[in-house]
Protein backbone atom coordinates (compact mmCIF):
# COMPACT_ATOMS: atom_id res chain seq x y z
CA UNK A 1 0.00 0.00 0.00
CA UNK A 2 0.99 3.17 -0.81
CA UNK A 3 0.35 6.50 0.26
CA UNK A 4 0.95 10.71 -0.43
CA UNK A 5 0.92 12.14 3.20
CA UNK A 6 0.73 15.92 3.48
CA UNK A 7 1.00 18.34 6.67
CA UNK A 8 -0.40 21.82 7.08
CA UNK A 9 1.21 23.35 10.09
CA UNK A 10 -1.53 25.98 9.97
CA UNK A 11 -5.77 24.63 9.37
CA UNK A 12 -6.05 25.56 5.76
CA UNK A 13 -9.69 28.13 5.29
CA UNK A 14 -12.52 25.03 5.63
CA UNK A 15 -14.59 26.59 2.77
CA UNK A 16 -11.67 26.88 0.12
CA UNK A 17 -10.43 23.63 1.37
CA UNK A 18 -13.48 21.78 0.92
CA UNK A 19 -13.58 22.99 -2.91
CA UNK A 20 -10.16 21.61 -3.09
CA UNK A 21 -10.67 18.41 -1.57
CA UNK A 22 -13.31 17.92 -4.52
CA UNK A 23 -10.08 18.29 -6.64
CA UNK A 24 -7.91 16.17 -4.78
CA UNK A 25 -10.81 13.22 -4.96
CA UNK A 26 -10.15 13.27 -8.63
CA UNK A 27 -7.07 11.70 -8.29
CA UNK A 28 -7.21 8.03 -10.38
CA UNK A 29 -7.12 5.23 -8.53
CA UNK A 30 -6.83 6.35 -4.79
CA UNK A 31 -8.83 7.24 -1.82
CA UNK A 32 -8.71 11.24 -0.37
CA UNK A 33 -8.65 11.77 3.19
CA UNK A 34 -8.49 14.64 5.35
CA UNK A 35 -8.90 16.33 8.77
CA UNK A 36 -8.36 18.24 11.70
CA UNK A 37 -5.01 17.12 13.56
CA UNK A 38 -6.82 16.99 17.26
CA UNK A 39 -3.31 16.50 19.56
CA UNK A 40 0.10 14.89 19.82
CA UNK A 41 1.22 11.85 22.36
CA UNK A 42 3.22 14.75 24.26
CA UNK A 43 3.18 18.16 24.18
CA UNK A 44 1.43 20.49 21.47
CA UNK A 45 0.52 18.95 17.78
CA UNK A 46 3.22 20.36 15.49
CA UNK A 47 0.57 20.15 12.39
CA UNK A 48 -2.71 21.09 12.74
CA UNK A 49 -4.34 20.00 9.46
CA UNK A 50 -3.74 16.48 7.31
CA UNK A 51 -4.93 14.85 4.43
CA UNK A 52 -3.69 11.67 2.21
CA UNK A 53 -4.26 9.84 -0.65
CA UNK A 54 -3.85 5.82 -0.34
CA UNK A 55 -3.23 3.19 -3.26
CA UNK A 56 -3.51 -0.36 -3.23
CA UNK A 57 0.08 -1.09 -4.92
CA UNK A 58 2.90 0.43 -6.55
CA UNK A 59 1.67 0.92 -10.13
CA UNK A 60 -1.46 2.69 -9.68
CA UNK A 61 0.42 4.91 -7.38
CA UNK A 62 3.35 5.82 -9.58
CA UNK A 63 0.16 6.53 -12.33
CA UNK A 64 -1.51 8.89 -10.09
CA UNK A 65 1.45 10.99 -9.04
CA UNK A 66 2.25 11.39 -12.66
CA UNK A 67 -1.29 12.83 -13.57
CA UNK A 68 -2.46 15.84 -14.40
CA UNK A 69 -5.10 15.27 -11.86
CA UNK A 70 -2.46 14.76 -9.26
CA UNK A 71 -0.80 17.96 -10.74
CA UNK A 72 -3.64 19.88 -10.63
CA UNK A 73 -3.98 19.49 -6.79
CA UNK A 74 -0.73 21.35 -6.33
CA UNK A 75 -1.28 23.79 -8.99
CA UNK A 76 -4.90 24.65 -7.04
CA UNK A 77 -3.79 24.80 -3.59
CA UNK A 78 -0.76 27.16 -4.61
CA UNK A 79 -3.87 29.07 -6.20
CA UNK A 80 -5.58 29.03 -2.89
CA UNK A 81 -2.76 30.33 -1.20
CA UNK A 82 -2.57 27.81 1.47
CA UNK A 83 -0.14 27.29 3.99
CA UNK A 84 3.13 24.91 2.74
CA UNK A 85 2.40 21.68 3.85
CA UNK A 86 4.75 18.95 4.56
CA UNK A 87 4.52 16.27 1.62
CA UNK A 88 5.84 12.93 1.45
CA UNK A 89 5.61 9.25 -0.01
CA UNK A 90 5.08 6.47 1.59
CA UNK A 91 5.06 2.44 1.68
CA UNK A 92 3.17 0.74 3.83
CA UNK A 93 4.35 -2.89 4.68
Amino acid sequence: MFRVVVLYEQEPDAESYAEHAAICAQVPNGVFRHGKVTGAPMGEAPHAYYAEWEWADEPSFQSAIRSEEFMATGKDAYKRGFPQPTVEFVELS
